[in-house]
């Protein structure tokens, strides 16, 4: 592992309030991966923040009646809201409308484009005669040309992925009005991936530590020829062009969005962000499917034009996350989705709101991460899972362990007398089990990582089934005591090794301890160790987590 990290999750388009599928593309791993390296004693930077220039915002705003200052003020403290609510630890959430973006955006600009990377050509772009304006490819709707999706955008296909241009989707209408726009000629600002083709491939091929759907996707997206992509739009909302002859247009929002990585480390660490980007510094990304191509072509090869800051390390790039066999899909109210109801976080399905904590979703979700393959939240599963593992497996040892030195030992650690042969074993998958689950979590493999956790849990459970406590308590005093302080000492690893994944569960463990400090302030190394001594008073404990009782069928 690197000394220092720089952890980034895609950044979300301002207009579009997240689901649990956005939750587990990108947000959620990207914290696992920054907590995991804070327990690791790792320099780790974990930046993210809204996407909110070009036309996606000022679409949105116009729909919405109001500028798209107003709009992004309101939405980004919204975001902000839904994430911290979720756990997930930002070390800063910025906006890609900052003044600090702006000036790192046109700078590289520049830099790019006396490097020779940046030309003048003229394109056809749409022209809505009702609407009176050139229509941004994001206010431009129609069948893409390659999988024959009817709502692809002028920019991308969300369902096959394809990168886009207006002209070329078939039937094409005007978002605002429906009315079919004609095309003129306009001159535009290109960046020239197409120089960049030979050093791209050569980069991700050698890149053997990327999971195959990112290395596959990016490198078949090469084989069909890179072409120069337009970097300038005929919008008012989003970062100037600094040029005399553009200065009425902006930039395309996915020319400054990444950049967006780099401000937000700015804004964060003023004296020593640039460390962050150069050096051993490794860059990890995490990002849904539809993301891949931008972070695995477009971004990298701005950075390799500009000549400065590192290439990313690693791309935790993610399939999708479907609902009950289909796309999440907020028009047809079909998913799981997040509002904000008089200032709180409510997690809506189907116009019902549940009041579940966040780890119960965090849990349910990292079980069915879609690292390779696109996955399925299906309600009968989720039931399962949360009342078998979570609640029987992981919060069962816990409180049974806990309770029992509350109620039979006056809430103090016994003294442990020698150890047995099932002793022993205990000891061991205490030692070992860490270096496993730190294995794949340095792999990005979640779901098995989570797994591990779970299987030291249920190490702690068998155990406890084999002691009997509640019966050698009266016959075998000793080994009662060596039971319950060895088991005391697991909860305590286990609380640090769930922190990663289930955060406020694992700080509420800790205090159930009465350990100092915080879970999160813990090292990763020391859940191998037996820390927990004798004569040590923990709270009154209680339990974790509920059992689901009411069935989730009629969603």
């Amino acid at each position: 592992m690197a000394k220092r990290i720089l952890v980034t999750s895609a950044l979300p388009y301002i207009n579009n309030l997240p689901h649990l599928g956005n939750i587990v593309g990108s947000h959620l791993p990207a914290d696992i991966f920054a907590r995991f390296c804070r327990l690791k004693g790792i320099k780790v930077l974990f930046v993210g923040g809204t996407d909110e220039n070009g036309s996606p915002t000022e679409v949105a705003a116009f729909k919405a009646k109001k500028t798209p200052k107003e709009f992004c003020d309101n939405y980004y403290k919204v975001h902000k809201k839904i994430y911290e609510w979720f756990g997930i630890s930002y070390d800063h959430f910025s906006r890609t409308s900052s003044g600090t973006n702006q000036k790192i955006t046109q700078r590289i600009f520049l830099k790019l484009l006396k490097n020779g990377f940046i030309t003048k050509k003229k394109i056809l772009l749409p022209y809505c005669e009702k609407c009176k304006r050139y229509l941004p490819d994001r206010w431009v709707e129609g069948t893409c040309p390659f999988c024959g999706y009817q709502r692809a955008r002028g920019d991308q296909c969300e369902k096959c992925t394809r990168l886009l241009n207006p002209e070329e989707l078939k039937d094409p209408y005007c978002v605002i009005c429906k009315e079919k726009p004609e095309f003129r000629k306009v001159t535009h600002l290109f960046f020239n991936l197409d120089k960049l083709e030979t050093k791209l491939e050569k980069w991700i091929e050698k890149n053997n530590h990327w999971k195959p759907n990112v290395r596959n996707l990016a490198l078949g997206y090469l084989k069909e020829g890179l072409k120069p992509r337009c970097i300038s739009r005929n919008l008012k909302w989003g970062i100037p062009i600094p040029l005399e002859e553009f200065k009425d247009m902006v930039f395309y929002c996915w020319f400054d969005a990444p950049i967006g990585y780099i401000s937000a480390t700015k804004e964060f660490a003023a004296k020593e962000w640039e460390k962050y980007w150069t050096g051993s510094t490794k860059i990890y990304h995490f990002l849904g499917k539809d993301n891949i191509v931008f972070h695995t072509i477009f971004w990298p090869a701005i950075l390799m034009s500009y000549e400065k800051y590192n290439l990313p390390y690693q791309i935790g790039g993610m399939e999708f996350l479907n609902y009950e066999g289909d796309k999440f899909s907020k028009s047809r109210n079909h998913g799981i989705f997040i509002d904000i109801i008089e200032d709180e976080v409510k997690v809506r399905c189907k116009n019902k709101y549940l009041d579940l904590k966040p780890d119960i979703w965090r849990f349910y979700l990292i079980s069915i991460m879609p690292e390779t393959k696109d996955s399925n939240f299906v309600w009968k599963d989720f039931e399962e899972k949360i009342n078998n593992e979570l609640v029987a497996n992981l919060g069962n040892f816990i409180y049974r362990t806990l309770s029992f030195v509350y109620n039979y030992f006056n809430g103090k650690v016994p003294e442990p007398n020698k150890f047995d042969v099932e002793d022993g074993k205990l000891v061991e998958a205490m030692k070992t089990r860490p270096k496993i689950v730190e294995k794949l979590m340095m792999n990005l493999q979640f779901k098995d990582s989570l797994k591990e956790v779970m299987k030291l849990s249920d190490a702690g459970n068998r155990y406890f089934q084999i002691k009997k406590p509640w019966e050698i308590r009266k016959s075998d005093i000793e080994k009662c005591k060596t039971v319950l302080y060895l088991s005391t000492n697991l909860v305590r690893s286990l609380a640090i090794l769930i922190e990663p994944y289930l955060p406020f569960s694992a700080e509420i463990i800790w205090k159930q301890l009465n350990l100092s400090d915080s879970v999160h302030k813990q090292k990763l190394d020391s859940a191998s160790e037996i820390l927990i001594k004798s004569g040590h008073e923990i709270n009154e404990p209680e339990p974790l987590f509920k059992k689901i009782e009411k069935p989730f069928d009629n969603f």
